[in-house]
């Protein structure tokens, strides 16, 4: 699927997406479902999330994690900038003190922790209800707000647009590779 470029491709994007990770988790079977994630035999997964998450549980509260810090962030910017008057307050960062983009694992790493006595039908709801909310906010904006490269200052060098996709579409297409991922190991095992 193409990388979205207007508000409707972001919503079809984001939604198909929803969808299909769903479909990809209610097609595993009961030992795809219940078996703990190991991806230590392959050596080029060297990312820190392949050692992180074990099960579907903590790959759901990842995703819904991420839709907190993005639906935050834009309202804690929104409510910046309609509290300033000439608009000169600085912009608030979207990962939260003391993280940065060379340090954001071990915010996932903090996540994770968080959520280790979430079940997994928590998991569902939580991310279930946090999709629905960036879609929700996701839909207040029109094509300009979300795709013109600085129409916020609190957006950097790029776009709204490309922060909500990062939370959505493009992080459920990592979720459901993962997931695939995982079913592949699971088959490659039983045939050793």
């Amino acid at each position: 699927m193409a990388r979205p470029k207007s508000k409707l491709e972001l919503i079809d994007a984001s939604n198909t997406n929803f969808t299909k990770l769903w479909q990809e988790i209610e097609g595993l079977t009961d030992i795809e479902f219940n078996s703990e994630f190991d991806f230590s035999n392959n050596p080029k997964l060297t990312e820190a999330h392949w050692k992180r998450d074990k099960n579907i549980r903590d790959v759901l509260v990842h995703l819904y994690e991420w839709h907190q810090l993005l639906i935050r962030w834009i309202h804690a910017n929104q409510n910046n900038d309609a509290n300033s008057a000439n608009n000169t307050n600085p912009p608030i960062d979207f990962l939260p003190t003391p993280y940065t983009w060379k340090t954001y694992g071990q915010m996932n790493q903090e996540f994770w922790q968080k959520h280790q006595s979430t079940d997994y039908q928590e998991s569902v709801n939580m991310l279930t209800t946090s999709h629905n909310e960036v879609m929700a906010l996701i839909d207040t904006f029109d094509d300009d707000v979300l795709f013109t490269k600085k129409h916020f200052k609190w957006t950097g060098s790029t776009n709204l647009g490309s922060y909500c996709i990062s939370a959505t579409s493009s992080h459920y297409d990592w979720a459901i590779k993962k997931l695939r991922k995982h079913k592949r190991n699971l088959k490659e095992e039983k045939k050793s």
